[in-house]
């Protein structure tokens, strides 16, 4: 636990600073027994500047009101609020750079009935780059990513995440890094926390949406590829279509933008430094960090464009 927290560490949560030691909840929800709640994963860069900024903040918790409205939580807070609240609990932590998990979860409610009021809590620690910052090998996994028509896919919702968990204890099981999910049609979808990009012929392919996560991360990707004048394909993507590829990444806020080496021991011909995802990956970090001055694939009043 002292990875995440300490007796120094606070957390927000229904209004009020806490210390994260202190905080307590009850036993008796809807979030804790059946996954009923929906969480936002965020990052906070420390600028070229020095200062503490959240990337894409107004976009993460814009998000995490939808996917609230989307499971039927009630959800009273406003983004603003939120965000000033974040940036608190970052000042109070001590943190410049952080991972911020906001949580919205019910109350005590055992049956199926709605609830009357949600709670909210965010929390802040350091965090790395989530599957490392070298190649990653992948497994294409055995489970598939949820039928959308049995679950709001789009949500970004606690319970949707026992799936990824799954697939991604699978994968590492086998001595791979992470696991990469087909959708009910056999389609590629996502990796369990991370959205997947393909090259081809000097361009980008994704998978399009509706079985997927609309990843943040994924929207700003395709930002900076229409930036640096590289062609995104959204489409349904075949095993075939993977496995024919160049080269490949992961991106997703935690990830951050990742290249893979392997799917299923079976290397991407492109060096990765040679491929779109690296040219991509350079960018995203500039943009995180507001560094516009230095990158050598993008103008500062684009890259300014994209905050």
């Amino acid at each position: 636990m002292a990875n995440y927290f300490d007796q120094h560490t606070f957390v927000y949560r229904d209004g009020e600073f806490l210390k994260a030691a202190e905080a307590t909840t009850h036993l008796y929800g809807q979030t804790l027994h059946y996954g009923y709640g929906v969480f936002e994963g965020i990052r906070a860069y420390e600028t070229i500047e020095g200062a503490t900024k959240i990337f894409k903040a107004v976009e993460h918790f814009d998000r995490l009101k939808r996917s609230a409205q989307l499971l039927n939580l009630p959800y009273t807070w406003t983004t603003a609020q939120l965000i000033d609240a974040s940036y608190e609990v970052l000042r109070r932590n001590g943190h410049k750079e952080a991972y911020i998990r906001p949580l919205v979860y019910a109350p005590a409610n055992m049956g199926f009935n709605p609830n009357e009021y949600s709670h909210i809590v965010i929390e802040t620690w350091p965090m790395q780059p989530f599957l490392g910052e070298k190649l990653v090998s992948v497994f294409l996994s055995s489970f598939q990513r949820p039928n959308p028509k049995g679950f709001r896919i789009e949500a970004k919702a606690c319970g949707h995440y026992v799936n990824s968990i799954l697939a991604s204890y699978e994968a590492k099981a086998q001595g791979f890094d992470e696991a990469l999910l087909c959708d009910m049609d056999g389609y590629v979808a996502e990796a369990p926390g991370a959205n997947i990009f393909l090259e081809k012929n000097g361009g980008l392919v994704t998978p399009t949406l509706g079985n997927i996560l609309p990843g943040i991360t994924r929207a700003t990707v395709i930002e900076l590829a229409n930036t640096m004048n590289i062609k995104v394909e959204e489409k349904l993507v075949t095993t075939e279509d993977l496995f024919a590829a160049d080269s490949a990444f992961f991106c997703g806020t935690a990830a951050e933008v990742i290249g893979i080496a392997s799917v299923n021991k079976n290397p991407f011909p492109k060096p990765w430094n040679e491929s779109l995802g690296a040219k991509i990956q350079e960018a995203y970090k500039d943009l995180v960090r507001e560094n516009f001055s230095n990158n050598k694939y993008l103008v500062k009043d684009k890259l300014e464009a994209l905050q």
